[in-house]
């Protein structure tokens, strides 16, 4: 790995400290290891002064946008040195090779973005009615994503990296979109990958499942309410993407996951009841409940959408700066 690398750890809570500790650990020993570690907190004057105090190696740094993930993100993009930034959720360990495996494809220029496996760490054990394809509700790779290194629209943004001067230039995160706190929410990833490859038509976003971190699920993300919760504001995040961006693309990966791996999962969940795993119709109603109420959060998102969607929004998009 000879280019300059920066990873970037955003948090915004000392209940995380250890999990923080451990996903900036991960990082700095990867071999090679990065040009640098950045750690930016999000407007808590606690968890930067302790930060300070105990982390070395590390640049701190505080969140100077508006609060949330894609404001820290966007903090950190401004902040870092590298030609490459690569972005570690701050409950997630990188395995060994994660770093090399996931800068790899920027051999090819014409990379703009990369994404990475995540695999959860159930902290009170798998739900038996928790289907893999609604991983992403826990921040993980899901049954549905290419088996191999593959073209894909966007990264999952528990482990992804971009072109820093390519994500600067085109406006980087956008705010409308992304998580603030525990708010469960998301789309920032999408709608920046998104807006990437429409304003350098050249680019591609490139899968690496070798790069691969573990992302830590606590005993609160494995219950139905969680579950229910984040399938209504993932369907409401879709909702802003689609006025952002349009629905043909803003969906495009949806069409495909909704019409051929969500149907797949119900038949494969009756099959296993049928071979005796009672919880295999668990995870079938789950795939059934976890659409519906997805579709819910985004009927209701667009319901509470105002003004033109499309041709408004495509006038606000920010335009690449000349390099």
């Amino acid at each position: 790995m000879t280019r300059e690398v920066s990873v970037i750890v955003c948090a915004y809570t000392l209940d995380r400290w250890d999990e923080m500790t451990a996903a900036l650990r991960s990082a700095a020993e990867q071999v090679p290891p990065p040009t640098e570690v950045i750690l930016v907190v999000d407007h808590n004057p606690g968890l930067f002064v302790r930060a300070q105090r105990e982390l070395s190696g590390v640049k701190v740094v505080e969140n100077v946008g508006i609060r949330g993930l894609s404001g820290g993100r966007n903090t950190g993009l401004h902040t870092a040195t590298g030609e490459i930034t690569v972005f570690l959720d701050d409950d997630a360990e990188a395995d060994p090779g994660w770093l090399v495996a996931l800068v790899a494809p920027y051999e090819d220029e014409h990379v703009i973005a990369t994404g990475g496996k995540a695999l959860p760490i159930w902290e009170t054990g798998r739900p038996r009615w928790m289907p893999d394809e609604f991983d992403w509700v826990v921040g993980c790779s899901y049954r549905g994503l290419p088996a191999g290194e593959a073209l894909i629209r966007n990264p999952i943004g528990c482990s992804m990296s971009l072109r820093r001067q390519a994500a600067v230039n085109a406006g980087g995160f956008r705010t409308e979109v992304g998580r603030v706190g525990t708010l469960p929410a998301g789309c920032e990833e999408t709608e920046l990958a998104i807006r990437l490859r429409r304003l350098l038509p050249w680019s591609r976003v490139v899968y690496v499942p070798t790069s691969t971190v573990r992302h830590h699920a606590p005993a609160s993300r494995a219950r139905w309410s969680y579950f229910r919760s984040r399938c209504f504001h993932e369907g409401r995040s879709k909702a802003i993407l689609s006025r952002l961006e349009g629905t043909k693309v803003g969906l495009s990966s949806e069409r495909s996951y909704t019409t051929r791996v969500l149907p797949a999962g119900v038949l494969r969940g009756m099959g296993q009841m049928l071979h005796g795993d009672r919880g295999g119709v668990q995870r079938a109603a789950a795939i059934v409940a976890g659409l519906c109420i997805t579709m819910f959060g985004y009927v209701s998102g667009r319901v509470g959408q105002r003004g033109p969607v499309t041709e408004a929004a495509s006038r606000e998009r920010p335009r690449a700066k000349s390099q």
